[in-house]
């Protein structure tokens, strides 16, 4: 099932694409994640754990930068997964988002995988 694009770019700096594959969501931001543009990754990744999406897989490819307001967001919805049965995953890192998550630690509480493919394999 393919969802396609979420956002555009009157709305903010980031777009969000949301397709299956296999039993993952793959949810790929495109853009800045901040405080502006938060609530749009926010809700579209609540809404995949709402349809029960065992796993949801995030792929950072074209993350251009992210703040702590994003941050908590994949955070928050970690939470929810988890309690729901369900796991969220990050894939393909840019230097600059995984930077941000160096520095926090908060790597450490996520799968992280280097590839959107290494991710979908696991």
């Amino acid at each position: 099932m393919d969802r396609g694009m979420v956002g555009n770019p009157s709305r903010g700096r980031l777009q969000v694409e949301v397709r299956r594959v296999g039993g993952s969501s793959i949810v790929s931001p495109a853009g800045e994640l901040d405080h502006h543009t938060a609530e749009l990754l926010r809700e579209t990744l609540e809404s995949c754990v709402r349809e029960g999406d065992a796993r949801v897989v995030v792929d950072c490819s074209r993350l251009d930068f992210c703040d702590s307001t994003g941050l908590n967001v994949l955070l928050g919805v970690r939470l929810k997964a988890e309690a729901a049965g369900g796991a969220v995953h990050l894939a393909a890192m840019t230097p600059v988002v995984a930077r941000v998550f160096e520095i926090t630690g908060a790597g450490a509480v996520f799968t992280v995988h280097d590839t959107l493919d290494s991710a979908l394999a696991d």
